[in-house]
């Protein structure tokens, strides 16, 4: 099944996709409709891309963020993480942003070159937590997801080197990152380690990866997080990018006002994102 939060009737609901249609649920939100179950309504409306807006939006905590998670990307932005750079970590890199950077599926990405000059991409698949637990099992990680979807972790790259190495900040600017279109649920996604991502800046294929480059799988990031630390519906887990980003490139390229960030999947759907100067 494929979630959705659509623009209705002047607020947003949380619904199906049944064809071309929504299927309105009973809930306020997804996080809701997760913790509480799916009821429908009966309610049918005609599908229309231009009413979807970000699947999740109300969070328990902070964005639950893996870094580094395709050698590819770790190995091309060696050198270029101004004294930063580290030995390739022996566990999963973990880190937050905050819960007021998302944005829905084909809204613009707010654009504000006083707060940094390195604006980068970083396409991404990311995971909704379905069950509580709490050192889970690798054997039994994926048990606890609910669906997934895509995001983009837009970044300011010298924000994310100017804070000591601590990469909250860089990470966490208002209204810049995309998400949706929809969630799919675990059992119709399948194997989460065989999906094809991708992200096009206006039209040229910037990232091109599948899952199965993954430095560490989508159980092994649950099992590791949840070590010690309780998971609980609706946590949202972004999963890592891979190579080609702006900032590892020969010269660097970066996002400037007007482009047009395309990140999709074969399985996920895709996302349609205007970058927009403030």
């Amino acid at each position: 099944m494929r979630y959705v939060m659509v623009e209705h009737a002047g607020r947003e609901r949380p619904g199906v996709l049944d064809g071309d249609a929504i299927q309105l649920l009973a809930a306020t939100d997804l996080t809701e409709a997760i913790v509480a179950g799916t009821s429908l309504t009966g309610e049918r409306i005609p599908y229309d891309e231009g009413l979807l807006r970000a699947p999740l939006r109300r969070f328990r905590r902070d964005i639950l963020c893996t870094g580094w998670n395709y050698w590819d990307h770790f190995e091309e932005s060696k050198g270029k993480r101004e004294g930063q750079d580290v030995d390739p970590p022996e566990h999963p890199t973990f880190f937050t942003k905050g819960p007021d950077v998302v944005i829905g599926p084909y809204d613009d990405i707010t654009f504000d070159p006083a707060l940094s000059a390195k604006w980068d991409y970083e396409a991404e698949v990311a995971l909704v937590i379905g069950r509580t637990g709490k050192n889970i099992p690798v054997a039994e990680a994926l048990d606890h997801v609910w669906g997934y979807l895509l995001a983009n972790d837009v970044s300011q790259r010298d924000l994310q080197r100017a804070h000591g190495g601590q990469w909250l900040k860089g990470k966490s600017i208002d209204d810049t990152m995309p998400l949706g279109p929809w969630i799919v649920t675990a059992d119709e996604l399948g194997d989460p380690q065989d999906v094809r991502l991708q992200c096009l800046v206006n039209g040229e294929l910037r990232q091109d990866a599948s899952t199965r480059q993954m430095a560490f799988d989508v159980a092994t990031l649950i099992s590791e997080l949840s070590f010690g630390m309780t998971l609980r519906p609706g946590d949202l887990l972004l999963t890592g990018t891979p190579s080609g980003i702006g900032n590892a490139r020969e010269p660097q390229v970066f996002l400037q006002d007007g482009d047009v960030v395309v990140t999709r999947s074969d399985k996920l759907g895709e996302l349609r994102n205007r970058v927009t100067k403030v």
